[in-house]
């Protein structure tokens, strides 16, 4: 018995099981709106390669198909595949312009044990370009094979074609869905195919195309293709047993040997609510190789997608204000109001919210909802917005496709700086609590975090708060009063922080001058204390002689003493002799509790 290969062009998810090596075929690409189809191509093979031993002179590198779309008829997008026995040659020329393929395939049959190969390149521009023409793939070279030692011939296997899946879109045409797949798979006796992500709505004009290769005419030994348990035919290009036979369902054509371009009505074998369907292929004597398939059906669903545009948090709050957008893309229909929005914290429901309006085909809606996260949620943890979703997974709206509805971020709470307590500051007082400041090194004790930033001192509150009105003389401030409060601004990327700390005066001890000459030279014409007056402002000084006579008392009311006796026998306006005295100050503060002694000299 001889083995013949037939190569089907396929797009589909499949479950299968099969007697070759070759790779599983899958959604490549999806179309919703207005959408159809067409085939284009031609087969190298200048015969059927069944009918005589031997196949040196059964093919030609090079063949020709027309393009003929209406003005109407909008290119989308241009698949071109081209295929062949033998490793592959993935470089080849449409309409003398080098192509390189973009993806290949490859396939081994247990049977046979010979290699096939299948090769892809979007052409979209290019047809795009040139629109309604001839179109010439050439330098499609499988010369290798054409030898009997190869086994291709012999078991009359060789074959080389090309193809083209040519999506357009039509103002005129309803709402469609277009799915395309592909892969490379190969059937020794049969093959089953689940057809998933389908929305049947209207099963009318609904489609299904085949681009299949090496289909023989003469061969039809159980040949079936079903489609959920239905024998597919279109007779008599196309009988229902034999469903490959290098026709072409466009053309009428049935002299494209070994190859097909078949496109078939199932719209009695696909019922409406349909979400897949099932394709059996059999073969009671060829392989056949699934390659890609193509269906066309009324779908008008809305698609649902979201995305989180931004989020507004306050400081130390767990309270998010969460801005998104709803999108109705990639669909065929409008997005019903109220469809629910859920929202989630690491997985854990925190919030719903829903659609206000009637989201339209390519349209949008803006959105935003307050969330409060639980006290569970961690500081850092991924936020969840899902459309569609009644908060339990689950949602009421039937949509082209379902795993697009969700969108995910990882986001951190915000929170002030920590920040390092500040001691009070203390200096000299300069009399009735007056001081002068260094608090420069404040700047940088009071952060605890170097990814910190230290803003400004400020005299108030309010201007920390605002962040006016800095103070600019950290180094040497005056204060009139203390204590006085200094307020620090400290900031990180998203946060600020406000913390304080007081400036406060403490009494130094006074600094004596103990020389008095009142010569009116205005240079110590008084006995002079240092830091003593508006400082100690109960102090009580006392002078005597150096016969320990008193002589003179005074206090913060007075004048300081300039050489005359108040005291004792010269008490009226007389200078005292030159000489040497001792005086005694109490400070009658509760940090000097003793008394200050000393002596001074007096000159006149």
């Amino acid at each position: 018995m001889k083995l013949k290969i037939k190569l089907l062009l396929f797009t589909i998810t499949t479950l299968f099981s099969c007697a070759s090596y070759g790779q599983n075929v899958s959604l490549y690409n999806q179309y919703n709106g207005r959408y159809d189809f067409t085939f284009i191509g031609n087969t190298m093979n200048l015969g059927e390669n069944n009918i005589t031993a031997g196949c040196e002179d059964l093919l030609v590198t090079s063949s020709v198909a027309s393009l003929n779309l209406n003005a109407s008829q909008i290119i989308q997008n241009a698949y071109l595949y081209w295929a062949g026995s033998g490793l592959g040659d993935f470089n080849v020329q449409l309409n003398s312009i080098p192509i390189t393929a973009q993806r290949t395939f490859s396939n081994i049959s247990i049977s046979s044990g010979l290699p096939y190969f299948s090769a892809f390149a979007d052409v979209t521009s290019q047809i795009i370009s040139t629109g309604n023409d001839t179109y010439t793939l050439s330098d499609l070279d499988i010369s290798q094979t054409l030898i009997d030692e190869s086994g291709y011939c012999n078991n009359r296997t060789n074959f080389a074609g090309w193809a083209m899946i040519i999506v357009y879109k039509d103002a005129g045409l309803p709402l469609n869905q277009i799915n395309i797949y592909d892969g490379l798979q190969s059937i020794p006796n049969a093959l089953n195919i689940t057809l998933n992500s389908l929305n049947v709505i209207d099963n009318n004009n609904a489609e299904i195309g085949f681009i299949a290769w090496e289909g023989d005419s003469i061969l039809a030994v159980n040949e079936t293709l079903k489609i959920n348990g239905n024998t597919l035919s279109n007779p008599p290009l196309n009988p229902a047993n034999n469903a490959f036979n290098g026709t072409n369902s466009i053309t009428g054509a049935s002299n494209l040997y070994n190859m097909d371009l078949d496109i078939y009505n199932i719209q009695n074998n696909i019922a409406i609510g349909d979400t897949s369907a099932q394709i059996q292929l059999t073969s009671g004597q060829d392989v056949v190789l699934i390659n890609a398939i193509v269906t066309k059906l009324n779908s008008q669903l809305p698609d649902a997608s979201i995305v989180l545009n931004s989020n507004i948090q306050a400081c130390d709050s767990k309270k998010i204000t969460v801005n998104y957008t709803v999108f109705n893309t990639n669909c065929t229909s409008a997005l019903p109001a109220g469809t629910p929005i859920a929202i989630y914290a690491n997985g854990q429901l925190i919030g719903q919210t829903q659609t206000t309006t009637i989201i339209p085909i390519d349209g949008s809606e803006n959105g935003q909802v307050l969330i409060n996260l639980p006290v569970s949620i961690s500081n850092e943890f991924t936020l969840t917005i899902v459309v569609d979703d009644t908060g339990n997974g689950n949602g009421i709206v039937t949509e082209i496709l379902e795993n697009n509805n969700q969108f995910s971020v990882t986001l951190s709470l915000w929170y002030a700086p920590i920040f390092n307590i500040l001691k009070t500051k203390f200096t000299c007082n300069q009399g009735l609590t007056k001081g002068i400041f260094n608090f420069f090194d404040y700047s940088t004790m009071v952060l605890t975090n170097s990814t910190d930033t230290f803003v400004g001192f400020y005299e108030s509150l309010a201007d920390a708060t605002t962040s006016i009105n800095a103070i600019n003389n950290p180094t040497n401030y005056t204060a009139d009063t203390t204590p006085k409060e200094i307020f620090i601004r400290i900031e990180n990327q998203h946060c600020f922080a406000i913390t304080s700390f007081l400036l406060q005066t403490r009494n130094c001890p006074p600094t004596v001058y103990n020389y008095v000459s009142n010569n009116n030279d205005n240079a110590n014409d008084t006995f002079f204390i240092d830091g003593l007056r508006n400082i100690f402002v109960n102090f009580e000084l006392e002078i005597y002689n150096r016969w320990g006579t008193l002589i003179w008392t005074g206090n913060n009311n007075s004048p300081d003493w300039d050489g005359f006796a108040t005291k004792g026998l010269r008490m009226y306006n007389s200078n005292v002799p030159e000489g040497t005295y001792y005086y005694i100050l109490n400070l009658n503060d509760s940090d000097y509790t003793d008394p200050l002694i000393g002596w001074l000299y007096f000159r006149k």
